[in-house]
């Protein structure tokens, strides 16, 4: 199980190990050390039912991570895992 201390909306080292490769990044960005923030800051999101604006600092600006899920949802929410056609 997850510890006590693991945020609400965090995932574990290797949840994140899986579901990273798949997520679609646009030529500009994120930050590698962002991108599991802003994805956390989704989850958070349709988790809790709150409003974007809403969101905790720590997932960072609720624009931003509205707008990746703005990307993400039009990109088709994930891409194909890296080594498969």
């Amino acid at each position: 199980g997850r510890p006590l201390w693991v945020k609400r909306a965090q995932l574990t080292d290797a949840e994140w190990e899986l579901i990273e490769p798949y997520l679609p990044i646009g030529e500009y960005g994120p930050y590698p050390e962002r991108l599991r923030q802003q994805f956390e800051g989704v989850i958070w999101r349709f988790r809790t039912g709150g409003q974007w604006r809403e969101m905790p600092a720590e997932f960072g600006a609720w624009s931003t991570v509205h707008n990746r899920f703005r990307q993400w949802r039009d990109a088709g929410g994930c891409g194909d895992r890296p080594g498969r056609s």
